[in-house]
């Protein structure tokens, strides 16, 4: 490290996902693509919800905010890249990398404290019904999300904090679309032993909770459902499980595999693996809970016909 450029960086330059101008044209599109229809698809989702009287249960009210967190989630880095992409630019400043780590991490949780929040709220309805209108009260509700965003917050002004005492000298070229920040500490010349403790330690508590949470509802969600008399009780107490497990399975998968190492170890399979859960699962989300929902088929059916009304 020592014999590194001690010249401080004032920016960083972001390469994208391929060094090649013909593969990041296809880049560009897709990730265009890919953005405007997370928009439209959680858009869609928030406005149906707050629209159906139907849908104004805690499941829903915790869709909404899903689909709110995934709009800011995409929204954090999708743009950034397509701007740099446009202008011919792929620099960053030193302060919007940092500012970008920080929501990057905030939405990042928030997304698995969600989920978590979700896999209590099915746990609720399918193993204490009689119970779940007084269990799952709207204050309830508010205070979980809440807490889930103070939580978050903290948890990405911690890491910020970490990462503003690193020094950057001479290599500012981060292998990646966004301010991931394992490959920007990868490009430290001071020592992040205790950026990679904190990762280990604290990330693994907050990444550790909302994932144990979301076990043991399940656990115990498949244990009662497993006693059922009948198949088609079964069938239906799975059926409003299953859009939830397929996003844990997609979310957590991608992370677990990425973020539960050495910054050291951070590789081209890593940086896929990040598109995955920044640009996949927020486009992927409206899709899994609304063709696999009939309550939210129906009420995306109500807003296609009354704005087919209104043109008429």
């Amino acid at each position: 490290m020592e014999g590194k450029n001690q010249t401080r960086v004032t920016e960083f330059l972001l390469l994208g996902l391929s060094g090649q101008s013909e593969e990041e044209e296809v880049v560009f599109g897709v990730f265009l693509g890919s953005y405007l229809v997370t928009l439209m698809g959680n858009l869609l989702i928030i406005l149906a919800i707050s629209c159906d009287p139907h849908l104004h249960t805690p499941m829903y009210f915790f869709l909404a905010n899903l689909s709110s967190v995934d709009i800011c989630f995409s929204s954090v880095t999708v743009p950034k890249m397509l701007v740099n992409h446009m202008t011919g630019s792929r620099s960053i400043s030193y302060v919007g990398c940092m500012t970008q780590m920080y929501f990057f991490i905030t939405f990042i949780n928030m997304d698995g404290f969600l989920l978590g929040v979700m896999a209590y709220d099915r746990y609720v309805a399918i193993c204490c019904p009689l119970h779940y209108s007084l269990i799952m009260r709207p204050r309830l509700c508010a205070i979980l999300v809440a807490i889930s965003w103070v939580i978050t917050n903290l948890h990405a002004l911690l890491h910020t904090l970490l990462l503003l005492r690193l020094t950057f000298c001479s290599d500012n070229t981060v292998h990646h679309f966004f301010c991931d920040p394992y490959p920007v500490m990868e490009l430290s010349c001071s020592d992040t032993f205790i950026n990679d403790l904190v990762v280990f330690t604290v990330g693994g508590v907050i990444f550790l909770t909302p994932f144990t949470c979301i076990v043991i509802s399940y656990a115990y969600i498949f244990s009662n459902v497993l006693r059922l008399p009948s198949a088609r009780g079964v069938r239906k107490a799975l059926s409003t499980c299953g859009s939830h497990l397929t996003v844990v399975s997609l979310f957590y998968g991608a992370i677990l595999g990425v973020y539960m190492r050495p910054s050291s170890s951070y590789s081209f399979q890593d940086m896929v693996a990040t598109v995955v859960f920044t640009v996949m699962t927020p486009l992927l989300n409206p899709f899994i809970y609304s063709l696999r929902n009939r309550d939210m088929k129906a009420a995306l059916r109500k807003i296609i016909l009354r704005s087919q009304n209104r043109n008429i």
